[in-house]
């Protein structure tokens, strides 16, 4: 694993991010950690801190590609399928990849449930608080929003 630093101000860092951006996307990314730093002699900047593996390739080969329409049954893969519709929908909102909304495993396992609670989905391996705060309500049915707003 491996660290880089990024440094972006605030006023004028358009360039920066984008190189932020593209290196990001050539990444498998590990964590990001962001401060917002204020120095009177140079004003005020984002530092990112990135840890990440430089072969993304390789880590990407080192995974098994699963065929959901041949795990799930009939009914849970139209789940899943829709599911799915919901999170690229979200990505590109984000601007973020898909599987960083939610992974197809996780969607496997959401997509099990014929209603989602925010309880249900916390339960899922690999979606913890913040997943769900961030990203959760999309995939709660229109009634468990609306008493979210309330």
């Amino acid at each position: 694993m491996q660290i880089r630093i990024f440094t972006i101000p605030i006023m004028g860092g358009e360039m920066l991010a984008e190189e932020m951006n593209v290196f990001l996307r050539s990444k498998k990314v590990i964590q990001v950690k962001e401060h917002l730093v204020n120095n009177d002699s140079e004003g005020a900047f984002w530092c990112y801190s990135i840890r990440y593996v430089d072969d993304v390739a390789a880590a990407e080969r080192e995974k098994v590609k699963v065929d959901y329409r041949e795990v799930l049954d009939e009914v849970t893969f139209k789940r899943f399928s829709a599911l799915r519709e919901i999170r690229k929908r979200v990505a590109l909102e984000d601007a973020v990849p898909a599987y960083a909304v939610f992974t197809d495993g996780e969607l496997a396992e959401l997509a099990k449930v014929e209603v989602l609670t925010p309880e249900i989905i916390k339960q899922v391996k690999g979606i913890g608080e913040k997943k769900l705060e961030k990203y959760g309500h999309h995939f709660l049915p229109k009634s468990a929003n609306d008493e979210k707003s309330k």
